[in-house]
């Protein structure tokens, strides 16, 4: 005879039917029928239970598995502080555009309104941090709900949606049938009068731009932009989470990526042009304010409705498949277009002037490096096809300015929440999606600590990641803007952690780079160590201010 089928093995066939490869979270009572079931589930597609060191990076590991494939990740924790720890992922993830679904172990359904052990109201405790969050009173909903919640985590915009499954539930027989497969979820069609209109605009501009967001940033989006720029060689602009959307073969449309400081080559070209093209754009990336002037015509084309603010309301706006819109809109574009001598003589200036600023030369100083250094190193070192995530600090901005990608979610950032830690748990998931291609993990000392737990995990899975470690001593992306601010810091300085000891410690391999020859060297080492490496990297940033001074001279505006 059959065993029955319960809410946990319901919820086990639904990931299945909608092809979950990982569960990643941390075992408790109110969750552990999920978690036994996982490892004893006869279905070789069942997906693959990973125990983390700590809720949250659970999360961000299952976010940044949401990020690299546009499929949910998933992550399952036990109730009371095993779900509030989720809060940090989720709202990140949800901010940032990352589907994910969290499911979270909650005490038995007649113990929901007693003060018994564990017992807190999840699903209102991270309404705010997620786009749904709901809790299953009856395991025959348990298929459907999961479903729901799959649906609406890859819906636009993407983020993050969590199931409260009360433990009785979970043993509960179901007598329902469980979803099958879901259909791909397609977005609205495209109005082709509008992207004549749009055509019309830019024909009749004279200094168009793109500025290209998150929701910019898949293969297929970056593919129509690819085709228009082949067609109509214009500049654009990244935000950070935008990164890679241009190709190497198209690098002279580059002209930088903007956030957080409104100094950039990026921010005076979006100020100068009478017409910016928004596409995928997110305010959370880098708000309006920053860059959009009253003259300035913006076309919004995303799947997302835009939030209108008094900084932010485009003459026209798009809501279908982005990557359907652009190729709309380059079939009206003329052929014969192109930017006037006058334009493109500035823009050329401008570029020089960018250049000049990296290629100058940053010496290695008694405290260490020089951050363009390191990037430089860096950037030797890596292929196209290699991820690289980076961490929340000082290294976050000289990264986002000055390292070079050329392909779509290949270099991660947190640009929503700017959440410290992220680095090495969105490394383990882009390990796991790209297991042929080392991984790198770009953490400041300040912010590695965060989820340096994790690299416990990333050993157990021999997974090749090479963590660069960035050290200072400080949190110093805080102390340098209080340095601007008050002409002192406060607050920001920690002591020393070993880290070549530590990843000893951990079972991975450490080494000491103190100077770029070092440097070198063990990048071409770490490439060839089975299982994870830490670099630790002793970083000068005395240039720090030059993130917050303005980087255009008045002549070149």
């Amino acid at each position: 005879m059959d065993k029955p089928t319960t809410g946990s093995k319901a919820l086990i066939q639904s990931m299945i039917n909608q092809n979950i490869k990982y569960v990643f979270g941390i075992p408790g009572a109110k969750v552990d029928q999920l978690f036994e079931d996982l490892q004893d589930f006869d279905d070789e597609r069942t997906p693959k239970l990973i125990v983390t060191r700590h809720e949250q990076n659970a999360a961000f590991i299952a976010a940044a598995i949401g990020r690299l494939t546009g499929e949910p990740g998933v992550v399952a924790v036990t109730s009371g502080p095993g779900v509030s720890n989720l809060a940090t992922g989720l709202i990140t993830a949800t901010s940032e555009g990352d589907p994910i679904i969290a499911i979270g172990g909650q005490v038995k359904r007649d113990d929901l309104l007693r003060l018994t052990h564990q017992s807190i109201n999840s699903a209102d405790l991270l309404k705010s941090a997620t786009k749904s969050s709901v809790e299953v009173q009856d395991a025959n909903n348990i298929s459907e709900t999961f479903s729901n919640a799959y649906i609406t985590a890859q819906s636009p915009k993407k983020g993050a949606a969590f199931i409260s499954v009360p433990q009785d539930v979970l043993g509960d027989e179901v007598s329902r049938p469980v979803i099958d497969k879901l259909p791909k979820i397609t977005n609205g069609s495209v109005d082709k009068t509008r992207m004549q209109e749009i055509a019309h605009l830019i024909e009749n501009s004279k200094q168009p731009v793109i500025l290209a967001g998150m929701r910019a940033s898949t293969p297929e989006v970056s593919a129509a932009l690819h085709k228009l720029l082949h067609k109509l060689s214009i500049p654009v602009v990244e935000t950070y989470q935008g990164a890679g959307v241009i190709s190497k073969e198209l690098v002279e449309n580059y002209y930088g990526r903007v956030s957080l400081f409104d100094n950039q080559i990026g921010d005076t070209i979006l100020k100068n042009s009478d017409l910016v093209i928004a596409v995928g754009y997110d305010p959370v990336e880098y708000e309006a304010r920053n860059w959009n002037q009253k003259h300035t015509q913006v076309i919004n084309i995303d799947t997302v409705s835009p939030e209108i603010t008094a900084e932010y309301q485009p003459s026209i706006i798009v809501n279908a498949d982005i990557a359907e819109s652009i190729d709309a809109l380059t079939e009206y574009i003329d052929d014969s277009m192109e930017l006037s001598k006058e334009v493109t003589d500035h823009l050329h200036k401008l570029r020089d002037h960018f250049t000049e600023t990296i290629e100058e030369i940053h010496e290695t100083t008694e405290n260490g490096l020089h951050p363009i250094s390191v990037i430089q190193s860096l950037q030797k070192f890596v292929s196209e096809d290699t991820i690289v995530t980076v961490d929340i600090g000082s290294h976050y901005i000289w990264m986002g300015r000055y390292f070079k990608t050329y392909k779509p979610r290949h270099l991660l950032f947190s640009n929503g929440m700017q959440t410290l830690g992220v680095s090495l748990p969105w490394a383990i998931g882009a390990a796991l999606t790209n297991p042929d291609e080392p991984v790198i993990s770009i953490s400041g000392d300040g912010g590695f600590l965060f989820s340096g737990q994790e690299l416990e995990t990333a050993v157990r899975l021999n997974l090749n990641i090479i963590q660069l470690i960035w050290v200072d001593g400080y949190y110093d992306m805080v102390k340098f803007q209080e340095v601007a601010k008050y002409g002192h810091d406060a607050g920001v300085k920690f002591g020393y952690v070993d880290y070549v000891k530590y990843a000893e410690s951990f079972g991975a391999t450490g080494i000491r780079a103190n100077s770029v020859n070092d440097l070198n060297s063990a990048l071409n080492r770490a490439k060839d160590i089975n299982g994870p490496v830490i670099i630790e990297i002793p970083v000068d940033y005395q240039d720090n201010i030059e993130l917050k001074t303005k980087l255009i001279p008045n002549e070149l505006n």
